[in-house]
């Protein structure tokens, strides 16, 4: 099909150009040959009368044009694909779909296994795939999930987001630590030495980072581990403190040798949040796969349920 003298198809390929930087990649993700792609591209030059990527140095570079249409044609990709999927209803009794969410590991650990668990006697048919939350960022603007779910302060502007659940902080440390009694005092916080999460180069803070920064708090840091859910059994054997979410540290206590305190300071309650594309706000399935995650948080006995509050889209 053309519109004003362009091959629709070539929307496809240009999307995928503009993702992937690159003939070659953009030719494997498409299944298809290097030198279909590099025809695709000639067509998309002369219709747009533009080079779109040209070499800087030894990597490829998007032309100003290129990078102007790069919203616009996810965008039309989008509406498309959205408008072509909708159905009238969803029935998760018969339905084989596969749900792609977009979770950290703390999430994984304190919601979604139950959320799986359910899901199984209500849809046996239904799959999911759940990925790190840095590739759904981007994999969220290219709606490419369904859910991305991730703490409010960090949810991209652009698309609707509802409440899943709070979460407030404990600290945790070893059970055979006696230096610390019942209480811990701030003096003793901050002296101690601190086993913290670093999420890597170019994404977020963990939230109690980013509370501690905000605050001015400075922490020793003597252990830094790449996910949530080690934090706090990274305590263990020694005198060193973890701050984690309480919901993980109620779950880690019951595994491992480790005890529970207030912490000596105010951290704010953490507020996560789901969000999809804009252009799926109508699709049935994904109206399912959110009511399921309200249930699950709902059903733990001492969850502290969010206000279902739901923000909506930039116009």
């Amino acid at each position: 099909m053309r519109f004003n003298g362009l091959d629709l198809n070539l929307l496809v390929a240009l999307d995928t150009l503009l993702a992937e930087g690159g003939v070659t990649r953009a030719a494997e993700r498409m299944h298809l040959s290097q030198s279909a792609m590099s025809g695709a591209l000639a067509r998309l030059r002369e219709h747009f009368g533009d080079e779109l990527f040209v070499p800087v140095g030894r990597k490829v570079a998007r032309t100003p044009l290129a990078e102007a249409l790069a919203g616009p044609v996810r965008d039309i990709l989008m509406r498309v694909d959205a408008a072509m999927a909708q159905r009238p209803v969803f029935d998760p009794a018969t339905s084989a779909r596969r749900f792609v969410i977009a979770a950290s590991d703390y999430v994984i650990s304190v919601l979604l296994e139950r959320l799986l668990a359910r899901a199984w006697t209500q849809a046996p048919g239904v799959g999911f795939e759940l990925l790190p939350v840095d590739a759904g960022l981007d994999m969220l603007e290219r709606g490419e999930i369904d859910l991305l779910m991730l703490p409010r302060q960090f949810a991209p502007a652009d698309h609707p987001a509802e409440d899943a659940f709070t979460d407030s902080y404990s600290c945790v440390v070893w059970a055979g630590n006696h230096a610390v009694g019942s209480t811990l005092s701030l003096k003793q916080y901050l002296a101690a030495g601190h086993v913290a999460t670093y999420l890597g180069p170019g994404r977020p803070p963990t939230f109690e980072a980013w509370s501690m920064k905000r605050f001015g708090i400075e922490r020793r840091i003597e252990v830094l581990t790449y996910n949530l859910t080690s934090c706090a059994r990274l305590v263990v054997g020694t005198g060193r403190i973890a701050t984690v979410h309480t919901r993980l540290a109620r779950q880690l206590v019951g595994a491992h040798p480790l005890r529970l305190l207030e912490p000596p300071l105010s951290i704010p309650k953490v507020e996560i949040v789901m969000q999809w594309h804009r252009h799926k706000a109508l699709d049935p399935g994904l109206a399912w796969l959110r009511s399921l995650v309200h249930e699950t948080v709902d059903e733990e006995a001492g969850d502290e349920p969010a206000p279902r509050r739901r923000r909506a889209a930039r116009p």
